[in-house]
């Protein structure tokens, strides 16, 4: 396992990690890219514990992601299955089991205070903190047919994973409302939903 690890975490950050799961009797599982999530949690039927992780996400993601599936295993055992999946003491649990991460042998200096910001009241995905999911990508592997929602020009076409096509309208608070080229229904994005340009 820990072979496994040192090929997807910052380095410094496998040994606390090995303990986590062997601590919480974590069967943890890679798996490829699924669009939606970057990982899950599943309290299995015989009463193991089973963590899934996206193969394709950068060692930064991985581990919160890794770190954020830890966390509501042990904030459900601790408070019991009634409480709210990101509720607060799910937060709780995140804070307290990432603060050994939070250090510059982790993670790169430039992350750091945005981590520290977010970890002030964690979301239940990280990509909903549109600073840090941005400042999280640049450690993605690149590619080169995607672009951000923010960078798109106002009216411009594009698809998203499923193939849907949508139209870029006016920004609200955070968030772009884009227009459903089949439907015209209006449906709001993240400014760092990567996206395909189809034309400007």
């Amino acid at each position: 396992m820990q072979d496994t690890l040192e090929k997807y975490l910052p380095e410094r950050a496998v040994a606390l990690s090995m303990e986590l799961i062997k601590e919480n009797g974590v069967h943890l599982k890679i798996v490829n890219q699924r669009v939606t999530r970057h990982g899950d949690y599943r309290r299995m039927p015989n009463g193991s514990h089973q963590i899934t992780v996206n193969a394709t996400l950068n060692r930064y993601r991985f581990l919160i992601t890794l770190v954020h599936e830890i966390a509501h295993l042990v904030a459900f055992e601790k408070y019991g299955r009634k409480i709210k999946p990101h509720g607060l003491e799910w937060k709780r649990t995140f804070q307290y089991l990432m603060l050994p991460f939070l250090r510059p042998e982790v993670f790169p200096n430039n992350l750091l205070p945005m981590l520290a910001k977010h970890f002030r009241n964690p979301k239940a995905s990280s990509d909903t903190d549109a600073g840090l999911s941005l400042a999280l990508k640049q450690f993605d592997i690149q590619d080169k047919e995607k672009s951000y929602i923010f960078e798109l020009p106002h009216g411009s076409v594009f698809r998203i994973y499923n193939g849907k096509l949508f139209q870029k309208k006016n920004k609200r608070v955070k968030r772009y409302e884009c227009i459903e080229v089949a439907t015209g229904r209006v449906y709001l994005f993240q400014p760092n939903a990567e996206v395909e340009l189809i034309k400007d």
